[in-house]
This record gives C-alpha cells, sequence and structure tokens, in this order.
C-alpha cells in the first residue's frame, strides 16, 4: 500500500480517533510531509521505536506504540512468559504517561499483567524492576537525550538488559507480522484494574534500589569525613533525575548539593534547551552560573531519563571548570573502583572492564595496569548487560565496570543499563577520596593522562533526514567498504574491521579474520600510531555517526591532533554525500 493510500485510510477508518483525524487534516496539502508520515512503518529496531510524536505510521503515536505491544505479546505468549508479566515505566517526555498506559492495557488485553510505575523514573530503575519483579520483560517509554519532539520505545527482557538475539529479532518478527491496526487488543484502564492486571508500583521499588546503590559504596568513612567541603551542583534538565539523585546524595551524607531551580520541574519542553543532552554546552550554562555563585567542586547533569551523566569539575583557576567527555568521565569512575577494589583486595581474579568498540582506548590501558580483562563490543550498553548475563551463566569472567562514550556506565551488576544516578554517587566519592589526598578530581584527570598517555577522543554527526537521508547513509557507508583509503589524514590505514561481513583485514598483508562479534553496519579503521576511526549509523536519530581517538604527546599535541583529524573526517565524508 503506497504513502498516499495509508493516508486516506487512516483520516477514513473509524478505529482512529477524531484527534489523530484532525492532525492529518491538516497536513492535506503538504505531500512531503504525508510522503513522511507514511512512507513506511515507524521501526520496529533493536532498541525498540524512536521517532517524532504525532499522527502517522512513522510517527510515534498510541496506535504504533499499541502495534509494538501486541508483537510484543505475542513472543512473550510464544515464549510461555505471560504469567510473570512486565515492567513499565516512562520519563518526562510529552505523551509518555500515555504510552505507558497504551502499552499496559495492550498487554492486559493480552492476559498479561502490568506493572507500571506511579510517575515518572529514570531507565535503570526499570532494569532494575525487572529483575526485581522476576517479570519477563520491561518497556520503558522515552527518547533519551533527543529533541522534544521525539519520544521512544524500549524494550527489555528478563536479566534487566534491553533485548539481544534471539529475542530482539523473534520480537521484530512479531511486530513485523501485524498489519491491521484495527485487530490489535486493548481494553479500558477500569476493566484492567478490576481484573488484576494492571499494577501500580512505585515507593517499594524505590527504596529497593536506592538501598542496593548504597551497597556500591567503597569508602564510606571518608564521604562523611570529607563531604562537608565538596560542594557539588546537580541539573536533571527537566527530567527523571531529581528526586532519586539527591535523595541517595542525602543519605550518603552529602550536605552540599544545589540544584539547577531552573532546570529542576519535569518537564517535556525543555523550556531551558533546545537539546536535553548532557554533551551539550548549552544545558550545563545554567549549572556553570549557580557553580560560579556557590563555588562548586563539581557540576553534574543527567539526561532526562537519567541513564547518562554530563560533568564539569573544577578547575585550578577560579571560576573554571573542565568539561569531561563521556570518555573521561567513564574512565575517571573507572579508575577510582578499579583502583580501590584493587588496594582492597576485592578484584576479582577475573575481573572484567567492558567498553564499546568506540569508546576510547585509555581504558584498555587502565585495564592492563590493574591486570583485569578489557573486552569490546558493539554500542549499545545492552551489549555490556549481555556480557554480564553471559559471566553469570558461563561463569567466564567478573564483571567489574563497564562504560560508553555516549555518557553511560554501570557501577554494580543490580542493573543491565546505564546508570546515571548510581555513576553521580561513585563521582561524589571519587572526589571526597581525592580530596582526603590533597587532590582534585582534575589532578588526578591529569595524573591518569600522565601514567596511561595523552588520549583524546572525538565524535561527529551529520544529519541527514526522511527516505533520501537514509539513502545517503547507507550508500556512504558501502563506498567506504569498497573503496578502503590507503591513508585517512596524515594516518596510515593499518587494518579495516567491517562488522557488516564480519572480517578483520590486514591492509598490508591481505590477511583477513573474523570480529568476533555479531554483526552490525559499522566500519573501523585501525591507524598508525594508535590512531583510529569509526563509522557507524546512529540508531536513534537520521544521523550519520563517525567517531575518532588519538595519542599525543602532552595536552596540546593530543587536542591539536584530535581536532586536526576530527576535521579531516568532516571534509571526507561530506564529499561523499
Amino acid at each position: 500500500m503506497d504513502y498516499k493510500t495509508l493516508y486516506n485510510d487512516w483520516l477514513t477508518n473509524p478505529y482512529f480517533d477524531d484527534e489523530t483525524k484532525a492532525e492529518l487534516e491538516a497536513i492535506k496539502a503538504d505531500e512531503k510531509e504525508i510522503e513522511d508520515r507514511f512512507y513506511k512503518e515507524l521501526e520496529f529496531g533493536t532498541a525498540g521505536l524512536r521517532g517524532v510524536i504525532g499522527a502517522g505510521t512513522n510517527r510515534m503515536n498510541i496506535y504504533t506504540v499499541r502495534k509494538a505491544t501486541q508483537g510484543l505479546a505475542n513472543y512473550i505468549i510464544k515464549m510461555h512468559g505471560q504469567d510473570r508479566g512486565v515492567a513499565i515505566s516512562y520519563d518526562s517526555r510529552h505523551m509518555s504517561p500515555e504510552f505507558a498506559d497504551e502499552a499496559a492495557l495492550c498487554l492486559n488485553a493480552n492476559g498479561i499483567k502490568a506493572y507500571v510505575f506511579e510517575s515518572l523514573r529514570p531507565t535503570p530503575e526499570l532494569s532494575f524492576a525487572v529483575r526485581e519483579l522476576k517479570c519477563i520483560a520491561g518497556i520503558n517509554v522515552t527518547a533519551s537525550h533527543n529533541p522534544a519532539e521525539y519520544n521512544g520505545y524500549k524494550v527489555y527482557w528478563e536479566d534487566g538488559a534491553q533485548i539481544t538475539p534471539p529475542h530482539d529479532v523473534g520480537i521484530m518478527d512479531a511486530v513485523s507480522a501485524l498489519h491491521d491496526y484495527d485487530k490489535l487488543k486493548t481494553m479500558t484502564k477500569e476493566e484492567a484494574v478490576a481484573e488484576g492486571l494492571y499494577i501500580s508500583i512505585g515507593k517499594e521499588i524505590d527504596d529497593k534500589y536506592i538501598e542496593t546503590l548504597k551497597t556500591q559504596v567503597i569508602n564510606p568513612d571518608i564521604i562523611k569525613a570529607e563531604q562537608k567541603d565538596i560542594k557539588i551542583v546537580y541539573t536533571p534538565l527537566h527530567g527523571t533525575g531529581n528526586i532519586p539523585v539527591r535523595r541517595l546524595l542525602k543519605e550518603l551524607g552529602f550536605e552540599n548539593v544545589y540544584v539547577v531551580k531552573e532546570q529542576e520541574k519535569p518537564d517535556g519542553a525543555f523550556p531551558t534547551v533546545e537539546y536535553p543532552n548532557p554533551e551539550s554546552k548549552e544545558a550545563f550554562e545554567l549549572a556553570v552560573k549557580l557553580g560560579n555563585e556557590v563555588g562548586a567542586d563539581l557540576l553534574l547533569a543527567t539526561d532526562p531519563d537519567a541513564d547518562r551523566l554530563g560533568v564539569y569539575i573544577k578547575g585550578s583557576q577560579p571560576g573554571t571548570y573542565h568539561i569531561l567527555t563521556g570518555n573521561m568521565s567513564g574512565c575517571l569512575i573507572a579508575e577510582y573502583e578499579i583502583s580501590q577494589l584493587k588496594e582492597k583486595g576485592q578484584l576479582p581474579k577475573d575481573g572484567a572492564f567492558i567498553k564499546s568498540i568506540v569508546s576510547t582506548n585509555l581504558a584498555n590501558d587502565i585495564a592492563k595496569y590493574y591486570d583485569i580483562n578489557l573486552i569490546e563490543v558493539l554500542t549499545g550498553f545492552k551489549y555490556i548487560g549481555e556480557k554480564m548475563l553471559e559471566f553469570e551463566t558461563k561463569h567466564t569472567g567478573t564483571y567489574v565496570f563497564g562504560f560508553e562514550e555516549s555518557y553511560g556506565c554501570l557501577i554494580g551488576t543490580h542493573a543491565r543499563d546505564k546508570d546515571a544516578v548510581v555513576a553521580t554517587m561513585a563521582l561524589c566519592e571519587a572526589a571526597a577520596y581525592y580530596k582526603s589526598k590533597g587532590m582534585s578530581l582534575w589532578d588526578k584527570m591529569k595524573e591518569m593522562y600522565e601514567r596511561y598517555g595523552y588520549w583524546r577522543d572525538g565524535v561527529q554527526a551529520i544529519t541527514l533526514k526522511g527516505r533520501e537521508g537514509m539513502e545517503k547513509i547507507q550508500s556512504t557507508l558501502e563506498k567506504l567498504r569498497e573503496d578502503v583509503p590507503e591513508t585517512i589524514e596524515n594516518y596510515k590505514v593499518i587494518s579495516v574491521r567491517d562488522y557488516k561481513h564480519d572480517t578483520v583485514k590486514n591492509m598490508e598483508t591481505g590477511e583477513t579474520t573474523t570480529t568476533g562479534l555479531p554483526k552490525s553496519n559499522v566500519i573501523y579503521y585501525d591507524l598508525s600510531d594508535e590512531a583510529w576511526v569509526c563509522i557507524r549509523p546512529s540508531g536513534t536519530e537520521p544521523k550519520l555517526k563517525f567517531y575518532y581517538g588519538i595519542k599525543g604527546k602532552d595536552f596540546d599535541d593530543a587536542n591539536a591532533k584530535v581536532k586536526s583529524l576530527g576535521d579531516y573526517m568532516v571534509d571526507m565524508i561530506h564529499s561523499m554525500l
């Protein structure tokens, strides 16, 4: 069925509500908008759904959410898991409560219990709840750090991690097998509650979650001794982190926590920022202002679903802050956690430090220094969660720490997704510990560079929207596969890892081996002088992303080299579009 036929069906079919039809009627003269809304189904990918809110098959709305949930329900029933129930949470975005209820009521109509949080909660608490309640699956309604017009729908499996093979493929197939929206099941909330299928959850899970996080503290006595001299500015960026982060820090004894009032309350419009992303300088403008007023040692920002943490740390000069990338903050936390476990004789002999392939190689050096295994996985924290499950079921290792360059890490095994709440706790604890040694966090960061080398990494993206944009992203990646450059800027290409074709080719010898990882549309160039470049499509936005890293002689050398390589990659990619 072509997009125009689908558009007319949504306009005339009595199954779709009047509000949906009115929205579609308003665009009847905009052919390009009609095409964009209906030229395809909003793709249910390996992370679930994510898209712009609105009417149409290629949008986030109650009907696309219902369809995704019906497919999930069909798969759960096929796997004989319907008696275990599904946990559901949501963030502060527009339509998040409505989408959460829509998912719950579709499950309920299929005879599956839904444990729905009474109000917004962080992503990591949903992961924790799936495990705590022994559910077969979980649903989190969030679009993470995307702009305000987006929402999304993530699916978790019984281990608390986002779905991985074979369940991701099984659920995707079950969703794609559905074609008629008017055959999707639902029921009223009143009926679902009366039948004991819709169950509200909240405080009990909150309390268990917070108590579990507190068990990850390594040096509680140092927190008590030093916290009074540490000032922390925190912003939840209008999202879910405000209550759990402040509660956790307060219960651990941190007294000087200042919250950015303008960004404290949940608000799906994100009125103080265009893009609620802790990677963005704009997101920190109000925190920097407050930090200068109170003389803060740390500025911390969690994204709307509180799974990612942005960090600024106080510089040596008054009123200055150093911006930490996700690679820097991840490695700073890793260094603290691993070194303290080692010092206390608690570092497992089979301990593993896990990172994504696009994260800094500084992590490799940390793992080598502390003599623990460094494991690389594909981009997406679910692959770190998958490794954790493998360790538990096959007894092949012990999880110590995992992180991604995109500002996400996990301390502990209570959840199987990024957890900015526990990361906030760990970073504040580290600040107290290093203060007891007469050091700031920046002093420690400098010490790490001196020990491991001046690693610098970057990531950039080119936005390519719509059908044409998607085609350009795919064609560019194919060009990079077919015509491997001999050099990238001043670096020689040593080997090429093609994760789509599961090959690693040595460019000098021509020898080919396998990547050892699942297939994915990713190309990675190992370059001379320990540099590297990786290109992949974004899994959540219409973007072509490229990552790169170098090792410099000092700060100035590293900064100059990473900027030069980044500029070269921008020009190279644009020349291919």
